[in-house]
């Protein structure tokens, strides 16, 4: 007997909504444990000055500095799944994200940039604005070598995957001598090389919130020509997809999120990496092949990873003490970590299916 078309549409959007129910709930779960962690104020205070029934000392720090360096975090995750996702369909690989594109060795570098100018580039605005500038200048390079060189109007996924890997390479370097000619703020600038939620405050929230809402949506909209982009140029074409600009137009729009998360927390490795695939093993197959679905996805995945990768970091921080200090762990070496296997996992499945199908 057919199951009537009505009650198979409804079961399958029952069953999206529960598995984003999963990715939001994860999230969810994530930031309340980063309101909670820490040695001055413990996990019942912590819930007593979200409820208003707690010391004014206790909820100044629980709302003045966990809140927003949560809520960054949750933002910054969001942005980098956003970013990592639109790479990986128009680069029609799986591996891409804004490290390896060229566009988050940008974005550092404008940061680094901005830190060092100081004055009104130094504010969280103005790193905002140069860190955009950094990654625009990390895409263009990474187009200007790759996609023309492949001809007009055609892009070469492998080519822009290996350039991008070179440019990174190079901004990294460059960011490196800058930090060697001004070595006093050495210190200072660990947080944009390896990511950092240390210090992360309001007026980084007020910055940051702007564009990560703007890059989820304009990415959702954005989703029925990134599923003509991952399949091939030649199938755009025959649809009628201006394929070079919508490219450009894409990357640009990585840019714009990986920019914006970058500005704020710095160089969390793999989480545009590793959001991707998460949302894409919770969703489905049927589910991750649309963007519309995969990137809000992606989205929760990102934040609940950079959430849970601090939690993870201060309570390393705590059992790491030097001294009477303790020693800083920076959520950027979780995520790098976390990713660096996830990677590994993805290469040998994807190895495994390549020699599968040439048998």
């Amino acid at each position: 007997m057919n199951r009537p078309a009505g009650r198979g549409t409804v079961g399958r959007v029952a069953t999206v909504a529960s598995r984003f129910a999963l990715l939001g709930a994860a999230a969810a779960a994530a930031a309340l444990a980063g309101l909670m962690v820490g040695t001055a104020v413990g996990p019942g205070t912590a819930l007593a000055a979200l409820a208003g029934t707690a010391d004014p000392l206790a909820t100044d720090l629980v709302v003045g500095l966990r809140m927003p360096r949560v809520l960054v975090g949750l933002a910054a995750g969001a942005c980098l799944g956003v970013a990592g996702t639109v790479l990986q369909a128009v680069l029609r690989n799986p591996l891409a994200s804004p490290e390896v594109t060229g566009v988050g060795s940008g974005a550092v570098l404008g940061a680094v940039l901005g830190t060092v100018l100081g004055g009104q580039v130094g504010t969280p605005l103005g790193v905002l604005v140069v860190a955009l500038l950094g990654g625009t200048l990390g895409g263009g390079v990474l187009w200007l070598l790759a996609g023309r060189a492949a001809g007009p109007g055609t892009a070469d996924p492998l080519r822009l995957a290996v350039v991008g890997v070179l440019v990174s390479a190079v901004l990294g370097g460059a960011t490196l001598l800058l930090l060697t000619a001004r070595p006093q703020l050495a210190g200072s600038m660990v947080r944009w090389l390896v990511g950092s939620l240390n210090g992360r405050g309001w007026e980084h929230w007020d910055a940051l919130w702007p564009v990560a809402l703007t890059a989820v949506v304009l990415a959702v909209l954005l989703g029925p020509v990134l599923a003509v982009l991952g399949v091939d140029d030649d199938h755009a074409r025959g649809v009628g997809l201006a394929v070079s600009g919508w490219r450009s137009a894409a990357v640009l729009l990585a840019v714009l999120a990986t920019g914006g998360a970058v500005a704020a927390v710095g160089a969390l490795a793999f989480v545009g990496l590793l959001a991707p695939h998460l949302a894409r093993a919770v969703l489905g197959s049927r589910g991750a092949a649309d963007p519309r679905l995969l990137v809000p996805a992606a989205a929760l995945a990102g934040a609940g990873t950079v959430a849970a990768a601090d939690v993870v970091a201060q309570l390393l921080t705590a059992l790491a003490p030097v001294g009477d200090r303790p020693i800083g762990v920076p959520a950027g070496a979780v995520t790098a970590v976390a990713g660096a296997v996830v990677l590994i996992g993805i290469v040998r499945r994807r190895s495994r299916t390549t020699v599968g199908g040439a048998l």
